[in-house]
Formats: structure tokens, sequence, C-alpha cells
């Protein structure tokens, strides 16, 4: 792959993979390795890495294994074995794919087809796939009163647990089209329109990060039945595509100038005004890319828990 077809989610994963190295937070090895499963050439990735100040290297070996899970820390973190909240791992199709998902909705209190249908939220993974983290997004929903679905994109490769080498992921996740991994969220509310018992997919919002933002901007432009959204720091749509959203977008960035997310923020906004979308883009201070990430180095408490009862705010006012 040369340089310059690189798209942009890849080419906005290579920035956050370069930033995590300038901070200190990913080895030179890890990083290399990164793009080096992107742009597939070690020639490519030399140039790449070049131009963007980082002097080239020469990607020795395998990249080594991830580092094991970090445990949460945010008091918003909700336990598996939380007692107001149950959880499973579903299955639906999408064009002959079975679609794997982490599901996690309040326990029922009543007799079942007792209780009204509850809210269903979508949520996009980052970069890394679905990870611990992101199934505790999903029972935090949960546990506020939402029927939250966290789709693994990684579903048609096994799913994100079997990925031998998970420094590959990213690769895997950006050297795919785009629309695929919105589809698996279509498919997912195609899934919950045969849930009527428990799901309102009527009542429709969707959430991601990082990598999960720009789907999340990407499904926007497609999915008209999104009544709200809130992507995090994640890379903006094709403009041309804005003008399609009929949801409400609740933009959350970082005030890191180096965060690659917010390249193109001031022209997304421009689109979304021109285009009558409803939105709005909250920059909390003093924060870097990944800040609501409580298992990252990133993590700024104060700033994520403010974002998370933002986005619960804006969801009720436009979604519940």
């Amino acid at each position: 792959m040369a340089v310059a077809e690189l798209n942009d989610l890849q080419t906005y994963l290579v920035h956050e993979f370069v930033e995590d190295y300038r901070d200190g937070i990913m080895s030179r090895r890890d990083m290399v390795g990164r793009v080096l499963h992107i742009t597939g050439s070690v020639g490519a990735t030399a140039t790449l890495l070049t131009g963007l100040g980082v002097p080239a290297v020469a990607a020795e070996g395998t990249p080594g294994a991830a580092s094991p899970a970090a445990q949460a820390r945010s008091p918003l973190s909700v336990p598996p074995d939380d007692p107001a909240v149950e959880h499973q791992e579903i299955q639906f199709p999408n064009a002959g794919a079975t679609i794997q998902a982490y599901q996690a909705r309040p326990k029922p209190r009543g007799a079942p087809g007792t209780e009204a249908p509850l809210p269903l939220v979508l949520v996009c993974h980052e970069n890394r796939g679905l990870t611990d983290h992101i199934r505790d997004i999903a029972r935090r929903f949960a546990k506020v009163g939402y029927v939250a679905c966290a789709v693994d994109l990684l579903s048609r490769e096994g799913g994100t647990a079997n990925v031998a080498d998970q420094s590959q992921i990213p690769a895997m996740l950006t050297n795919v089209d785009p629309t695929r991994h919105v589809s698996d969220f279509q498919a997912a509310v195609a899934y919950y329109r045969t849930q009527a018992g428990f799901a309102d997919a009527t009542r429709l919002a969707m959430n991601g990060y990082c990598f999960g933002g720009g789907i999340t901007w990407r499904a926007a432009t497609v999915m008209p039945e999104l009544k709200a959204a809130a992507p995090y720091y994640g890379p903006p749509p094709p403009l041309d595509a804005v003008k399609n959203i009929k949801a409400a977008m609740l933009g959350i960035y970082s005030s890191d100038p180096n965060d690659f997310a917010n390249k193109g923020r001031e022209e997304l906004n421009a689109a979304l005004t021109a285009a009558g979308v409803v939105h709005e883009f909250l920059v909390f201070p003093n924060t870097q890319h990944a800040f609501n990430n409580d298992t990252g180095p990133r993590y700024n408490e104060q700033a994520a828990i403010a974002a998370w009862h933002d986005m619960l705010d804006w969801f009720t006012k436009y979604v519940v």
C-alpha cells in the first residue's frame, strides 16, 4: 500500500499511534508494528513515519503481545455482577455473516411482557475492538435505563478475543470499507426490531469512541432512524454526506491541539450548521485523546464524568 492510498481512518490511526509514542505510552516497536500492519510495507511505513517527524526505523520481528487489560478506575464503572444489570453475548445475521455483540440491559423487575420497552443505544468500540472497557460502557448505559448493544466489528474475523496478535486489530478494522462496520449496526437495529418485548428501536441512540467515534459519525449519515448520537473524539465523516444526518449530534472532544481527532472539526461544524443539523461540540479543557477511557493513561476523571452526564442529558432530550 502506498502512503497516498491510506484512507481517512487509517491516517487518523497512524497519527494516534505516533502521538502515543511521543507521549511515552506506546513503545517504538509497538508503534512501528501497528503502522506496518496498516501500510503493509516497510518502505511505506518508513516514509510515512519520516514525514510525521519520526525517524525511520526497521520493524524487526513481530510486535509484542498486548499488555494485560487494565482495571477500570471510573466511579461510573458497573461490574459484571451488578445486581441491577443483566448482560449476555448475542448474535444476529448480516448479509450471510453472523455478527457478535455484547448486550446489557436493566434486570427486569416484573413478569415477562409487563414492562415497557426501553430505549436502545448502540455502542461502537475503539480501535482495539470489543474490550472489557466497552462492555463496561454498555453496562453503564444499562444501569441508567437503556438496552445497550456493543457490536464486535471483528465478528467476521472470529471476534476480537480470537485475534492472536492484538496489534493487528487497528489494521483489520481500517483495511475494510467502513460501510461494512456501519452495516453491522444497521443489522443490530433490524435485530432489535424483533425484540420489541424489551427494546424500543424507535428510540435509538449511538455512542462511539476514537475509531468508534468516526464510525458513529458515518453511521449518522446513513441511518435516519437515529434520534441522537454522541461520538467521542472521532474523525469527521465525508462532509458531502453531512446533509443526510437526521440525528441530534453531540461531539465530545479533547482540548489537546495534538489530538488528530480535532483536525477538520471546524469544517465539520460549519457543514452541520449549513445543513441545519441539530448539534453541539463540547471541548473539555486540560484533556487529551481518549480521556474517557479509565483503563488508559490519558484518563481524566473529572472530564469523563462531566461528558457522560452531558451525553445522558442529550439523549434524554432527543431520544427518551
